[in-house]
């Protein structure tokens, strides 16, 4: 058995979750919904075709996973999640007042 890279994976293509499209591993890029994907241990990541990485937002996300969660908690369609999404970002987002 030859030497292997640390970086290769047995995968030969990734499905990009953005667009659908199956891609070659080497034509992607790894997409970690926690925002830190240079903590690997124990993960496994999601995959970006490099035209739709490029088109996606890479401001940072601090906290975005959890408001997510809390987001979907107890709803039971889509319109009741984007309602209490923007209820959150609306609340996260407010000044805050001194008493």
């Amino acid at each position: 058995m030859g030497f292997r890279n640390a970086w290769h994976r047995d995968d030969a293509t990734v499905t990009c979750i953005a667009c659908g499209e199956s891609v070659d591993r080497s034509a992607a890029r790894e997409y970690d919904k926690h925002g830190d994907r240079w903590e690997r241990e124990g993960k496994s990541f999601e995959h970006l075709c490099k035209p739709c990485d490029r088109a996606r937002c890479h401001r940072p996300r601090d906290g975005l996973e959890a408001r997510l969660v809390e987001a979907a908690e107890g709803t039971d369609c889509p319109e009741a999640f984007v309602a209490r999404y923007l209820a959150l970002a609306r609340e996260d987002c407010s000044p805050v007042q001194e008493e």
